[in-house]
């Protein structure tokens, strides 16, 4: 084996055993309670908005501010499924520094070895690569008692281990919330009528490689 694989394998296997840890002190925290839960709404159509209570402009203004069209569509989008393969999934932002700074020439029993810059930009990209957790989006359909009906929720990509040996996986650590309008019909004072109320929407923002929740 030469140099440069003998490197390689040290490299991953100290990234595994010695880094990992030090991924776990610097970065967020993975949540079990993510993603949020999807929203629970009676089934019965009579509390269904009617067509009048659709107005958009009407509702736009209602929602002001809040209204993302990153993230909010009036309508069914186009592009229904921002989800891409593993292998075609890019990095975004900058490299992470507790990958960017790793020392590759000194190995755990104090012996220095060289190694070359384009090797090890190499190695770190794919390390990188390796381990990024990438969140891949939908647009989710609320229904029609929600504006805008149609809410981009994103998600862990996480159909292979990010870690080297196996085992750890994307866990997602941040979600953001995003507000909408709820729109429910019902008798009030003997008078039906539609009742516009605010709702929120969670959607992962950001993920991570976590080793497996233990149960205890």
């Amino acid at each position: 084996m030469g140099l440069s694989q003998t490197l390689l394998v040290y490299a991953l296997v100290c990234v595994h055993f010695g880094v990992s840890q030090h991924y776990l002190r610097l970065r967020p925290s993975p949540s079990d309670h993510l993603p949020v839960p999807d929203l629970k709404e009676d089934p019965d159509p009579e509390y269904d908005p009617r067509e009048q209570d659709l107005a958009e402009r009407t509702l736009r203004k209602k929602l002001g501010s809040n209204f993302d069209p990153n993230f909010m569509s009036i309508s069914l989008p186009m592009l229904v499924n921002h989800s891409a393969p593993d292998n075609q999934v890019k990095l975004q932002g900058p490299m992470p520094n507790e990958i960017k700074k790793l020392d590759l020439s000194e190995t755990p029993y104090g012996k220095r070895v060289k190694v070359g810059k384009k090797a090890r930009r190499k190695f770190l990209q794919w390390l990188w690569t390796y381990t990024h957790c990438p969140v891949v989006y939908t647009w989710k359909d609320l229904g029609v008692r929600f504006w805008p009906r149609y809410i981009k929720e994103g998600n862990c990509f996480s159909e292979r281990s990010c870690s080297f040996p196996e085992g750890m996986s994307c866990k997602p650590v941040k979600s953001i919330n995003k507000i909408f309008l709820r729109l429910r019909r019902g008798v009030h004072g003997g008078v039906t009528n539609c009742t516009v109320s605010p709702g929120v929407s969670g959607s992962v923002w950001t993920a991570r490689c976590s080793a497996p929740s233990q149960g205890f």
